[in-house]
């Protein structure tokens, strides 16, 4: 048996500032779970993206979140949950004045493949990107597959 605190997780590089690996701290082996607190505008993923292998379903606690799918918007408010299979286009965020907290389960934990698109500033589309940290780790690097050109992300 393993228990944690959410107070005593670290957070986790990501775009929301505010997400927390539960599976990490407590060394789950099949199922990916996450805490995220997002503020107005933020994301819980880095684009639009699907993973290969992985289902996700998201459960929002508080305020409401959006999901850009492939049939459109979906709007997931406080006490619903929404599920995406392996190989679904999905992007949360949040488009409200007030913050969306929420659980994010994944299952296998390891994703395998993740696609991500991102709008290129030299593009001016959405392409596909990679995403690594910098160099001192201190921020996150969109690349855009297309034609190289760099997004940064402070974290």
């Amino acid at each position: 048996m393993e228990q944690v605190s959410l107070s005593d997780v670290d957070r986790w590089m990501s775009p929301a500032r505010n997400k927390r690996s539960l599976s990490n701290a407590l060394g789950t082996e099949h199922l990916a779970m996450n805490h995220y607190i997002l503020e107005p505008g933020e994301s819980f993923g880095f684009g639009y993206h699907r993973h290969a292998e992985q289902e996700e379903i998201f459960y929002v606690l508080e305020g409401t979140a959006t999901f850009e799918t492939e049939e459109g918007d979906v709007t997931v408010s406080a006490e619903e949950a929404i599920r995406f299979a392996p190989g679904e286009w999905q992007l949360g965020r949040n488009e409200t004045d007030d913050r969306v907290v929420a659980l994010a389960l994944g299952a296998p934990s390891e994703t395998g493949e993740t696609e991500i698109r991102r709008t290129c500033p030299n593009c001016g589309e959405r392409q596909p990107v990679r995403i690594e940290p910098t160099d001192d780790r201190n921020a996150l690097v969109a690349i855009c597959e297309e034609c190289g050109a760099e997004t940064v992300r402070h974290t």
